[in-house]
């Protein structure tokens, strides 16, 4: 009796996997990359955001950020780092990013 429950078994399973297969087989479509524009909008709407007044806010916040951490008396080299890595980042990383997430391969 055990010898036919193991048969079962692996006829189970062949079929199960069977079926997966031919699931696969049906589904399978071609992909391709970099046809679909659904982020396009967004992406272009963050791209001017940050280039253009978002950018130069998000500078400016830090580097008053810094300036009041300055005049606190506490000095740290993170106060003057952090608005110059923002500007810069701010600057040329959004570029950087987008060329990168609009390459075509």
């Amino acid at each position: 009796m055990n010898v036919l429950t193991a048969a079962k078994a692996r006829l189970a399973g062949l079929v199960d996997a069977l079926a997966v297969a031919a699931i696969a087989a049906i589904g399978a479509g071609a992909a391709m990359a970099g046809a679909d524009a659904t982020f396009a909008p967004a992406l272009t709407t963050f791209t001017n955001y940050l280039e253009g007044s978002g950018g130069a806010i998000i500078t400016v916040m830090s580097l008053a950020g810094g300036i009041i951490g300055l005049a606190s008396g506490r000095f740290s080299l993170g106060q003057v780092a952090v608005p110059v890595a923002t500007g810069i980042g701010v600057g040329t990383g959004v570029p950087i990013v987008t060329a990168a997430i609009t390459a075509t391969i």
